[in-house]
């Protein structure tokens, strides 16, 4: 199996690359997302690929590193999410934001992709709710608080502060990272205005 390439970006189509590896194009298929921090044609690019083998074809998936990959391969896990779909949440979501969402169990987030329905964004939010946290990297800390929210588990002070937040026109996932960085500061006795203060002042900066 092809796990990594490096060669030269020799095209960009609409949602795969040509890769030439030593004289020897590759067809890659990649999210919007990855293409658009691809470099120049003619440049030199290393991908992280996922080969996918049928009795038909053989299809290489393209991504920027092994945790985008991850998030790739873990989607697919989920009934009724093929690679077209996988890719689709990933042109939309990057990986914080969706580790965000699936903690949140914030479906509305996932269907912000395109052909992803209100059952397939459930699913996704529901049956990755255990599997996630071992792909929240350093963001581990703000996505135990916002799987607390997405519970119900989360003190009134928090849920609070983050429902004020959400009123203001902040996201879900905005309004929980900004007090999740308000307790580290205040402390876990702070009431809701305080960590709304701190939150605001988070997110302004």
């Amino acid at each position: 199996m092809i796990g990594k390439l490096t060669g030269i970006l020799d095209t960009v189509g609409e949602d795969h690359i040509i890769l030439d590896v030593q004289g020897v194009g590759y067809q890659v298929h990649c999210s919007s997302r990855t293409m658009n921090g691809l470099p120049l044609a003619g440049e030199a690019i290393s991908m992280v690929i996922e080969t996918h083998v049928r009795e038909t074809e053989i299809k290489l998936f393209g991504f920027s590193s092994e945790l985008e990959r991850d998030w790739f391969n873990l989607l697919q896990s989920v009934q009724g999410v093929g690679a077209k779909v996988a890719l689709a949440v990933q042109s939309t979501l990057s990986a914080g934001e969706l580790a965000s969402a699936i903690a949140l169990q914030d479906k509305a987030m996932i269907t912000r992709a395109p052909g992803i329905g209100p059952k397939v964004g459930q699913r996704i939010v529901s049956e990755l709710k255990d599997k996630a946290p071992a792909y929240s990297g350093s963001a581990a800390q703000e996505l135990g608080l916002a799987s607390d929210i997405g519970d119900g588990l989360a003190p009134s002070a928090v849920s609070d502060a983050v429902s004020a937040l959400g009123n203001l026109g902040y996201s879900s996932e905005q309004a929980a990272r900004a007090v999740s960085a308000a307790l580290r500061l205040a402390g876990e006795e702070a009431d809701s205005a305080r960590l709304i203060r701190l939150g605001l002042k988070e997110l302004a900066g």
